[in-house]
Formats: structure tokens, C-alpha cells, sequence
């Protein structure tokens, strides 16, 4: 089994996610920082795996240490997958639930499917491999909920959106946590205990 792992990111709360779910394997999980990656490659693939492979070249170059990358996005299925790749450039810093609820506001409860999409990206000396996770859920008609970022509060899963579950909650249904528990499968099968 692999000792360390660097994840092509400084944000804390991905690191958390991927080192709760990665830690019964013994890996330990460096951010890029921890392990000295001063890079932020340009993301312009054309979909979430494209991205999430550029991330993870970019910090494996650096660091010749296995890499992995995330990229995600919210998908509304009433504006053809929309805002998919783009989901962080939709609108600027705060107004993407604003935006989104504006351009959604005259599709009916029944048209409003959406899901959150994830594809990680792992690459070491042998090569990479990509593995993905989904979310469905619906777009709300409001904002609500303080625990989430992002597309969180109009997100719903059942009568709630994600800023109104608790960490647990939803890292148990996240498209994130889905895509990292692939990760450790895979993991675990390659390298074997």
C-alpha cells in the first residue's frame, strides 16, 4: 500500500473528507501545500474528468508523489446539464443560487431534477485513473440552510437542501464522498493491504 497521497488542493474541508474516508488504508493525505506543489494549473477541459486530470498532472509533476484531483459541479437537467464545468464561473462570488433560482424560476416541481457531479482523478508513475460520483436531487425554490457552500442551499435531497444537513449527513450522499469511496476501492484492490 502507498504510504502518502498528495490531494491537488489547499481547501480544508476536501482534505477532511478525503482522509476520514482514505484513513482505514494508512494513507496519509497531504494537501499540495504540505507536500510543496505551488501550482494552479489553468482548468479548461471540456468536462470534470478533463479538469480533474489537469489538476492532478500539474501537482504530480511537481511532486512525484501519487496524486489525486477532484473536479465537480452541479448539473440541472431543465438547462441540458447546465452549469456543469462551469458551475464555478456561473455567476460571480455569492450569486450562483440567485442566478440559478432566476433562470429556474418558471420550470415546474416535476422538471426541476438536478445532481451533483464529482470525478477524481489518480495518478502515479503507472499512469492515471478516473472514477466518479453522483448526487441527485432537485432544485429548490429558495434558499435555505447555513451548513453548505456553493449550489448547497437550493440543492434539495428529499425536503431538505445540503446547507440544512449536518457534515455526516452529507458527506454520507455527496457526490465527493461517493467519488472518494470509489477511490479507496480502487486503492485497495491495486495495492492490496
Amino acid at each position: 500500500m502507498i504510504k502518502q497521497l498528495v490531494m491537488a488542493t489547499n481547501n480544508a474541508n476536501k482534505l477532511r473528507e478525503a482522509r476520514e474516508i482514505l484513513a482505514p488504508l494508512g494513507i496519509e493525505v497531504l494537501s499540495q501545500r504540505e507536500a510543496g506543489a505551488n501550482c494552479d494549473p489553468e482548468e479548461n477541459g471540456a468536462s470534470f474528468a478533463e479538469n480533474a486530470l489537469i489538476k492532478a498532472k500539474a501537482v504530480y509533476e511537481a511532486v512525484k508523489l501519487p496524486t489525486i484531483a477532484d473536479d465537480s459541479g452541479l448539473c440541472v437537467d431543465a438547462m441540458d446539464g447546465r452549469p456543469g464545468v462551469y458551475s464555478a464561473r456561473y455567476a460571480p462570488e455569492g450569486q450562483h443560487c440567485a442566478k440559478l433560482l432566476e433562470e429556474m424560476k418558471n420550470v415546474p416541481d416535476g422538471k426541476r431534477g438536478a445532481a451533483f457531479e464529482c470525478t477524481i482523478a489518480y495518478i502515479d508513475e503507472n499512469g492515471s485513473h478516473t472514477m466518479t460520483g453522483e448526487c441527485r436531487g432537485a432544485i429548490g425554490h429558495e434558499q435555505r440552510g447555513t451548513n453548505g457552500f456553493g449550489y448547497d442551499p437550493v440543492f434539495m435531497v428529499g425536503k431538505r437542501t445540503m446547507a440544512e444537513l449536518t457534515a455526516d449527513e452529507k458527506n454520507a450522499i455527496s457526490h465527493r464522498g461517493a467519488a472518494l469511496r470509489e477511490l479507496y476501492k480502487y486503492l485497495k484492490e491495486r495495492f492490496g493491504d
